[in-house]
C-alpha cells in the first residue's frame, strides 16, 4: 500500500541572471549562448568545499523552482508553443512551467567557481533561468550517460525559426554605449534571443507590433515585421547603468 508523502526542499542557492522577466527567456537552455547567469550559494551550503571536483566537468544539471509561476497552479493539459499554441497534450509530455510540483531542470555550461566578498558563486553560460530563481540541487552532466544520440524528440524537434534581426541606428548606439559602461555584449545577446522569436504562440501571426523585453536593467524595444525583426532602442540607455 502506498503512503502519502510530503517533501520540503531547502534552496541551496539563488540565480542572478540577465533575464529579469519571463518574456524573452529561451524555451530551452543552450539556445542563447550569450546569456549569462550565476548561482549564489546560500548558507549553510555557501562553502567552496561543497563544489570541490565540480570544475573538472564542462556542464552541470541545475534543479530549480519555477518561482514566478507558483500562484498560477498546474494544468493537466498544455498547449506547447511547438504545436502552434492550438493543440493540447498532457502536462507530463511537456516542459511547461505549470506543473504539479513546479520543478525545472536545465543543463548549462559551467563557468568559473569563485568566492567574492565572502559569497560563493558559480558562473553559468547559456542558461534559461529567470533572475531570482531558487536552486534546489546541482549535479554534474555526464555525456556517456546523459546524452542519448538516438533519442526521439517527439513534437519538439530543433527549431528552424531564425529570422534576420536588424538594429536601428539608435539601437546600435545604445548597445555600444551600454557595452562601454558595463562591458556586456548586449547586442549579441539581443540578437540571439529575438532571432528565435520568443513571442507566445498566440502572437506569432501578428506583425508590426512593438514588444518590450527586460535584460539586466534595460528594456529592449523591438518590432516584428513579416520577414525580419527590428530592434528599435534600449529604453534605459540614456540613464546611468547600474545593476538592480
Amino acid at each position: 500500500m502506498l503512503s502519502d508523502h510530503s517533501f520540503s526542499f531547502a534552496s541551496i542557492g539563488v540565480v542572478h541572471s540577465c533575464y529579469r522577466q519571463k518574456f524573452g527567456i529561451p524555451r530551452q537552455p543552450g539556445l542563447v549562448t550569450e546569456a549569462t547567469a550565476r548561482i549564489e550559494l546560500l548558507s549553510p551550503f555557501n562553502r567552496l568545499d561543497t563544489l570541490e571536483g565540480l570544475q573538472s566537468f564542462s556542464h552541470i544539471w541545475v534543479h530549480f523552482i519555477f518561482h514566478a509561476c507558483l500562484q498560477e497552479g498546474w494544468k493537466a493539459k498544455i498547449r506547447p508553443p511547438r504545436l502552434g499554441g492550438k493543440n493540447k497534450v498532457g502536462v507530463f509530455a511537456t516542459r511547461s512551467t505549470h506543473r504539479p510540483n513546479p520543478i525545472g531542470l536545465s543543463v548549462v555550461k559551467l563557468g568559473k567557481i569563485y568566492k567574492e566578498d565572502k559569497k560563493v558563486f558559480i558562473d553559468l553560460h547559456g542558461a534559461d533561468l529567470l533572475d531570482g530563481t531558487p536552486v534546489i540541487d546541482i549535479k554534474p552532466y555526464l555525456p556517456y550517460a546523459d546524452a542519448i544520440p538516438e533519442a526521439k524528440d517527439g513534437f519538439a524537434p530543433i527549431s528552424t525559426v531564425n529570422k534576420e534581426v536588424i538594429f536601428t541606428k539608435q539601437a546600435e548606439q545604445d548597445c555600444i554605449r551600454y557595452k562601454q559602461t558595463t562591458q556586456r555584449d548586449i547586442r549579441s545577446l539581443i540578437k540571439q534571443i529575438i532571432a528565435q522569436d520568443p513571442r507566445p504562440a498566440y502572437l506569432i501571426n501578428k506583425t508590426e507590433r512593438e514588444h518590450g523585453m527586460q535584460l539586466w536593467n534595460v528594456n529592449v524595444k523591438w518590432k516584428v515585421h513579416t520577414d525580419y525583426f527590428e530592434v528599435l532602442y534600449l529604453e534605459d540607455c540614456r540613464q546611468r547603468y547600474q545593476d538592480e
